[in-house]
């Protein structure tokens, strides 16, 4: 964090959640530079997850952490993107009941994981085959979230939070933001594959060096990583212990989301006296707004401010009940069916997508939507009557899109400034450089046509999680993947190494499909590094009795606190020292022998096995204390 500006929004922030006799001083600072006088009542804290520094620091690197999820490259903040206005700018399709693309009930959800089962092998999903899955619907905005009783379109993250683990009451009210947070890391379309629970993220956490993947990293939290990248330190500095758990993971990315408070918009500077801050023009889209009654645009009936939100659930008659049910498959009420949350309108010209269904691409079609939607009426079961009072002729409804466009937009969203600043996480557009890519005009068809390559993690040295997947191959064919580095000629590489042959799968969700685990092992691969890989599958059809996958690119790089070395790989509380505590750690995973692929601590040659290897290894390691 830099400069006085944010200096006086995190001020600002803990002053509105725990009180401070600056409040006067501050609210006078404030008017003198330009910022608004907050509209928005203080943030509802629960007294069961009180805020501390260490606590927020915490939960906005595990926010950005995308070695959370088992594909490496998904994190909470690729689904939420603040110069998005909090939701997602990617538009992935999901083709809707009908499971058909390119037909009305298309969704525009957020792509996720490409489909794994138990063991993180890739598996053939019904809608998406080998590629990322959608989500069924679109991504809310988390910022103001916390003002929200229940979250989720269908209000299924309930006010009262249980511990994912226990199932024992954690936060008795106020408890929705811990509750929304535990749900996308065990989803096998967001962030997992089939079998992960909690277990399985707190050993991930274990051993992995925090926000590795990411560059350009906030100054808050790049001051705590530069004491320490062991999330079992972070844990202990925000909870007074080091023990990884659900319940402390959802504490802490509920705490950073309570900083989140966006509540500097031009309408609140005019709310707070200043009658330029909205234009004219804006200024009659306010009034528009406002207006009520038989001639009133009765916006407020859903849209209230300061929130710009009355969080209940409704329905517009956008799609049929039958596609999605809304807010009645959480309260099984009839009167509930095909209703989903009244969002808030504050940053919504940043959206990509509006409605639950990412229906609409535009401010501009939404007006339309309400401005006919008084006169028109496909799907009316279940049909809020609150819209028969909407009125919003087009001269009005420009000037209302201008006002929610522009009037309710806070510059700091916009910008990504504090609260609101983010790292450059892997998936980035600007990270592209370190991204695996499929080069085309590669590979030789076979009796399947050309095998397609798939590869999905993060290629950075000492990701136990890389894997390169194979699809379309003939079904029960023997097939191997080699590596060069030396780039392709004619579409296919010269291998220099070749990983043991596997069977393509024959049937069912694995027809054609094949994964080869390849942890990128320090000492094994280097920074810089460009390997190219490329499947080798034989098939009687195909010239030279081999079809040849697509040749995919991988350029190795070393995560942002450094390369590690393989001595590192045994300091299992990142304190720059193997000892008697690492003994410890390793020995409790020692006494587990047998673990899921690249799962846990302690399996240092990643071949999901804890034994006598790895003993070996972390021997040698203990032997030289310190690792650098």
């Amino acid at each position: 964090m830099s400069g006085t500006r944010d200096f006086r929004a995190q001020d600002l922030f803990f002053n509105r959640c725990i009180g401070s006799a600056r409040a006067a001083l501050l609210a006078a600072a404030l008017s003198q530079t330009g910022l608004a006088i907050a509209a928005l009542p203080p943030v509802p804290v629960p007294p069961e997850n009180p805020i501390t520094e260490s606590k927020r620091v915490l939960g906005k690197i595990l926010f950005f952490e995308e070695q959370i999820s088992t594909s490496t490259v998904v994190s909470c903040a690729t689904c939420h993107v603040p110069a998005s206005g909090g939701a997602d700018p990617r538009v992935a399709t999901h083709p809707g009941l009908d499971g058909i693309f390119a037909t009305p009930d298309d969704i525009q959800g957020s792509p996720g994981v490409v489909k794994a089962d138990t063991f993180n092998s890739f598996e053939l999903d019904a809608l998406f085959a080998l590629r990322p899955q959608v989500t069924n619907r679109a991504a809310n905005s988390n910022i103001n979230a916390v003002y929200a009783p229940d979250l989720f379109w269908d209000g299924r993250a309930r006010t009262t939070f249980f511990d994912p683990e226990s199932g024992q009451i954690a936060i008795a009210t106020g408890g929705a933001l811990e509750s929304q947070c535990v749900n996308p890391p065990v989803s096998s379309v967001e962030m997992a594959h089939s079998a992960m629970d909690w277990t399985g993220i707190e050993k991930r956490l274990q051993r992995v060096r925090a926000l590795d993947l990411a560059t350009n990293i906030p100054a808050d939290v790049q001051a705590v990583l530069n004491t320490t990248r062991s999330y079992r330190e972070l844990f202990r500095q925000a909870f007074g212990d080091e023990a990884i758990t659900s319940k402390r993971i959802a504490f802490a990315l509920g705490t950073y989301q309570r900083t989140l408070i966006s509540d500097q918009t031009p309408w609140d500077s005019f709310q707070a006296g200043n009658p330029t801050a909205l234009t004219p023009n804006q200024q009659q889209g306010l009034q528009a707004f406002l207006s009520v009654g038989p001639q009133g645009a009765n916006c407020t009936a859903c849209h209230v401010p300061p929130m710009f939100t009355d969080n209940t659930f409704r329905n517009l008659g956008l799609r049929p009940i039958a596609e999605d049910n809304g807010r009645q498959a959480v309260t099984g009420s009839l009167n509930d069916r095909g209703r989903f949350k009244v969002p808030s309108l504050r940053n919504v010209g940043l959206k990509r997508t509006f409605m639950h269904n990412g229906q609409f691409q535009t401010v501009a079609q939404v007006m339309g939507f309400y401005g006919g939607v008084r006169n028109v009426n496909p799907n009316p079961d279940n049909r809020d009557p609150v819209l028969n009072t909407v009125n919003l002729p087009p001269q009005q409804g420009g000037q209302v899109q201008d006002f929610v466009s522009n009037a309710l937009l806070d510059p700091r969203v916009r910008d990504q400034t504090f609260p609101f600043d983010r790292p450059a996480i892997f998936t980035s557009p600007g990270r592209i450089a370190n991204q695996a890519t499929v080069l085309p005009n590669t590979g030789v068809a076979g009796s399947t046509g050309t095998p397609r390559v798939v590869v999905q993690s993060a290629p950075m040295v000492g990701n136990r999680d890389f894997k390169v997947g194979l699809d379309g191959a003939k079904p029960g064919a023997t097939a191997r993947l080699g590596v060069s580095t030396v780039a392709p000629v004619n579409g296919r590489i010269t291998p220099q190494s070749l990983f043991a042959d596997t069977t393509v799968g024959a049937s069912g969700m694995t027809s054609g499909v094949a994964t080869q685990f390849w942890p990128l092992l320090a000492g094994k691969v280097n920074n810089g590094q460009v390997l190219f890989a490329q499947w080798f599958v034989d098939d009687a059809s195909a010239a030279g009795g081999q079809a040849l996958s697509a040749v995919v690119r991988i350029p190795v790089f070393c995560g942002s606190s450094g390369c590690p070395s393989v001595c590192s790989m045994s300091d299992f509380n990142g304190d720059g020292f193997v000892d008697d505590v690492d003994f410890v750690i390793f020995a409790g995973a020692y006494n587990e022998l047998e673990v899921p692929i690249a799962n846990v601590l302690g399996d240092l040659n990643a071949d999901a096995l804890v034994d006598d290897a790895d003993f070996s290894s972390f021997t040698i390691a203990y032997d030289s204390l310190i690792c650098s």
